[in-house]
């Protein structure tokens, strides 16, 4: 099927997924941790307004507290959270660098071709914007996963934790057309949990050993074994 072909709420949904997958090669290349969260706050933005043109369109209102919640706390509360936990702990001047970050964003881009060839046999059946959200989906949280691999602060690995939930989010969005909503809210909750456990913790260890490197924190391990 031709993208002509399709109607206008396909046509935005496979560009808002686009964007999405964007989103996440774009964390995958920012050094610096303030950017980091602001670009992980765009896709949270995106995400919301995914979900608001499928209530729309699809006519299922409980996606309108769906997308809501994806925009109060993943493109507010849990980015101001993070960026007041950067600053309040310096952070925000130090760089995250990779060693190799031309051969992370090519793995990165083998990632999501991978997803598209895994996603393609499932849907073969269904229609363009399944296959792309699905694909999508997957790429982003694979994406995630590389950024937890590849960076050594753990604020980077709280954002790849949460982009990850985004793409398993974005497919029960496009995909499923949503969750029941008990357990929308229940995740949406044990997000804004999982996001202030975090910051105790990280309190908590700056504390100790001031320091948030994870090869730091891996050496410590070493040393008392």
């Amino acid at each position: 099927m031709a993208i002509t072909e399709l109607t206008l709420y396909q046509q935005a949904i496979l560009l808002l997924a686009g964007l999405i997958a964007l989103t996440s090669f774009l964390m995958l290349g920012q050094s610096r941790l303030v950017r980091l969260v602001m670009v992980f706050a765009l896709q949270g933005c995106l995400l919301a307004a995914a979900t608001a043109l499928a209530a729309s369109v699809l006519d299922y209102p409980h996606l309108y507290v769906s997308a809501a919640l994806s925009l109060l706390l993943k493109g507010l509360v849990i980015p101001i959270l993070l960026q007041r936990l950067i600053h309040r702990m310096g952070l925000h001047r130090v760089m995250d660098t990779i060693d190799h970050p031309a051969r992370v964003m090519m793995a990165g881009t083998a990632l999501v071709v991978f997803s598209y060839y895994v996603s393609l046999p499932v849907v073969r059946h269904s229609t363009l914007v399944t296959l792309n959200a699905i694909a999508v989906s997957l790429a982003v949280v694979l994406l995630g996963m590389l950024l937890m691999i590849t960076r050594r602060q753990a604020v980077a690995h709280v954002v790849g934790f949460m982009s990850i939930e985004n793409g398993l989010f974005f497919a029960a969005v496009v995909a499923t057309y949503g969750m029941p909503m008990v357990v929308e809210l229940g995740v949406a909750f044990d997000v804004l949990v999982a996001a202030v456990v975090f910051g105790v913790f990280f309190f908590q260890i700056r504390s100790s050993i001031d320091s948030l490197n994870v090869d730091q924190l891996s050496k410590l391990t070493e040393a008392d074994q």
